[in-house]
Parts: C-alpha cells; sequence; structure tokens
C-alpha cells in the first residue's frame, strides 16, 4: 500500500526530486496545509480571542498527542516552544545553581553542544564530555560516570543524530535523577515518533525534549518538553505565558503554574500546534502508529543495503554502515561513514536526489511517503553517479 496521497502537495511541488532526508526536513503531509490555513483563518475570525481557541484547544490536544506517543501519565507536564533550545536555556536557568556541572557526550545536537560549549568558556558551567565512540560500550561508560555522583545535569541523546544509535540506558539514568539534584534530560528528537519511546515509568524523574519538525510531520515551531513534577519550580528565565492561567488576577510576585506551563515562554506562533494536530490525526485516520510506518522503514532500509551490499549502489559498498539493522529497534536514517560522503551528497543532488551529510557521515533518511520503487531509483542513481 502507497502512502503518498498523505502527501500529494509536497511530492507534487517537486515531483522529480527523490527526499530521501526525511530524518532532516521530513515531508509535511497534505492535512497539515489545511491546518496552516486554520490557523490564519481562526487569526481573523477571532482576532484577539483566538488565543482562547489556542489556550483552550489546540494546545490541550498537542499535549495529549504527544502524552500518548510517550506513554505520560499527565498531558500537563508537556510545554512547547519553538525550538528545544528555548527548552534547554529555561531548563538550566531553573536549577538556581551559580555553576552547573554538565555531563554529556561529544555527539549531541549542535542547539545543546553550541550553548553548552559557549556557557563552558564563560564559567557557566562545566562541561564533561564522554566520547560516542567506541559505540559499542557507549551506554555502559555513560552509566558508569553518571552514577559517579559529580554532576548537575546529565544530558544525553536517545537517538544519535549522527550515527543513528540508541542509547538503551534512560531507566537506569532515571534512577540516578532527584528534585535536589541531578536532573537527567533525554533528547528524544530523533526518537519521537521514529522507535516506540514509553517513558510511563520514569515520567517522574527525567525531562524529555522532543518537536514536531521531524517524524512527527509537523514542521517548525512545535518543540516540546516533559518537565516532571517537583523539578524546577521557579525557572529565572520565564516569559508571561508561565503565569497565563493567573494574568486577570491581582499580581502579587512572579507566580508560575504548577504543570510544565511553568517552563512557558512569552507569545508564539501557534499554527505549528496546529500542524502537529493535523499530522497526528491524519496518521491515525490512515490506521498509521510510530510502529506500523517503523516497520514500512525498515523493509525499505533492509531493500537499500541489500542493494548496496550487491555492489548496485556504486561506492556506498566501500562505507561503513553505523548502525547496521538488527532484532530491536532502529533509527529512521542510515549513516554511512566514509570521507567521500560530502562529495556523495553533492554528486547526488546534482541527480534530484536530496541526502545530508554530519562530518564524514552520510544519512540516508526513509520515510511514509517512500515506495521500493523510489529505493530501486536511489539504488540505480548511486551507481550511476558514486
Amino acid at each position: 500500500m502507497s502512502f503518498k496521497p498523505l502527501f500529494s502537495h509536497a511530492l507534487a511541488a517537486a515531483p522529480e526530486r527523490l527526499h530521501f532526508a526525511a530524518h532532516s526536513h521530513h515531508l509535511w503531509p497534505d492535512a497539515t496545509r489545511t491546518a496552516q490555513l486554520a490557523a490564519w483563518d481562526d487569526a481573523a475570525r477571532l482576532a484577539d480571542l483566538k488565543w482562547d481557541r489556542v489556550i483552550g484547544e489546540v494546545l490541550p490536544q498537542a499535549q495529549r498527542h504527544v502524552a500518548g506517543e510517550l506513554g505520560l501519565p499527565s498531558p500537563e507536564t508537556i510545554v512547547f516552544a519553538s525550538n528545544t533550545h528555548d527548552h534547554l536555556i529555561k531548563l538550566v536557568s531553573a536549577m538556581g545553581k551559580s555553576h552547573v556541572r554538565v555531563l554529556s557526550t561529544d555527539s549531541e545536537f549542535h542547539s545543546f553542544r553550541r550553548q553548552t560549549e559557549r556557557w563552558a568558556e564563560s564559567g557557566r558551567i562545566s562541561l564533561e564530555l564522554v566520547p560516542q565512540h567506541p559505540l559499542e560500550t557507549l551506554t555502559e561508560r555513560f552509566l558508569a560516570r553518571a552514577a559517579e555522583g559529580e554532576h548537575d545535569l546529565i544530558f544525553i541523546s536517545q537517538v544519535f543524530f549522527n550515527t543513528g544509535r540508541i542509547f538503551e540506558g534512560v531507566e537506569a539514568l532515571a534512577a540516578l535523577s532527584a528534585p535536589a539534584g541531578p536532573w537527567v534530560v533525554v533528547d528524544g528528537y530523533h526518537a519521537f515518533c521514529a522507535i516506540d519511546v514509553d517513558l510511563a515509568t520514569v515520567a517522574d524523574r527525567i525531562f524529555y525534549l522532543g518537536g514536531g519538525y521531524k517524524y512527527a510531520m509537523a514542521g517548525e515551531g512545535a518543540a516540546f518538553l516533559h518537565a516532571p513534577p517537583g523539578f524546577g519550580p521557579r525557572p529565572e528565565i520565564t516569559g508571561w505565558y508561565a503565569e497565563i492561567a493567573q494574568l486577570e488576577e491581582a499580581s502579587s510576585g512572579v507566580r508560575y503554574s504548577p504543570t510544565a506551563q511553568r517552563f512557558a515562554g512569552a507569545t508564539f506562533d501557534p499554527s505549528g500546534l496546529y500542524r502537529l494536530n493535523a499530522a497526528f490525526a491524519a496518521l491515525r485516520g490512515a490506521g498509521q502508529t510510530t510502529s506500523s510506518i517503523s516497520a514500512h522503514v525498515w523493509g525499505l532500509q533492509e531493500q537499500l543495503l541489500q542493494g548496496v551490499s550487491r555492489g548496485d549502489a556504486g561506492a556506498l559498498s566501500d562505507a561503513q554502515l553505523l548502525n547496521p539493522l538488527g532484532a530491536g529497534q532502529h533509527a529512521r536514517f542510515l549513516a554511512l561513514r566514509d570521507p567521500r560522503a560530502a562529495s556523495w551528497k553533492a554528486a547526488l543532488a546534482e541527480h534530484d536526489v536530496l541526502v545530508d551529510v554530519r562530518d564524514d557521515v552520510l544519512r540516508i533518511g526513509l520515510a511514509i511517503y517512500h515506495d521500493p520503487e523510489d529505493v530501486e531509483r536511489f539504488i540505480r542513481t548511486c551507481g550511476a553517479a558514486l
């Protein structure tokens, strides 16, 4: 069964393009275009009163979608922002420490990497990075260092953006976490809607970051933070939406919502939440879940790797596959390491095939809008171009 009809507008916009970068900018389903227009129409129809609809209907629905996807006990532990960087700076400010000791890896995404490196330069934090390589021992090494109790904040990706490897130690990290410290933050951006995630047993002890830009298919502006109750009740960096429920009451000091809304900022563009709700509704309406989409993608990944193994995909057969397919869950992209990765990307772009590169790793992201015929075309193009 082909799911291309769900993405007719995006596919028709560039009919000759082969978009194999769904791990980066996932194409949007048609339903999100309708949702974008609905956001505009609500603003025109309701004017100032649009916020009653956004706060009273659109936002709670988005919270329910995220909480359901992650197995969270309550949607009220979810707060949204334009991007995960906004969440990060509020979260650190909520620790109430003049100096924060941070443990992470050398393979975190740029929004975390850049900010923490700058904080380390200024002395705001001390930063210890556990090397991701060798990949096979990362979980064991990271857990061992975290257990030594020398850090205030422990930050780790659940699926690493540069290798597609999955960190298997979230529950063990959660056992170390406490409101007084350390806090555990899991970056789930490459896990949310890409692998099955159930936080039910750790929701009261970890922070979890994610968003709509990638596998949730909703685009920008719908980044979320799951904030466990009792952790960081008064972020120092705060916007007026953190007390929006009390705005019509007489003001007395800096008040905060008791829910995750305590981490909220100020006025935002709500259209990302409209799109997030529409994407979830469209996929569920088509009978698709994260598990079923992952199964579809896994089959395509296996087909592609078989073509590489046969030598049909040109020089790709020389690359090191950093995240082999196995019995467990798998990232929605394949990570192939080779010094020629950047030149491969450029050569494929000349044939209107879109992939991307991180350092010397070529990332190939497959999606529900791909069919076996697309994979065969990709293999043939690689064979001719690389």
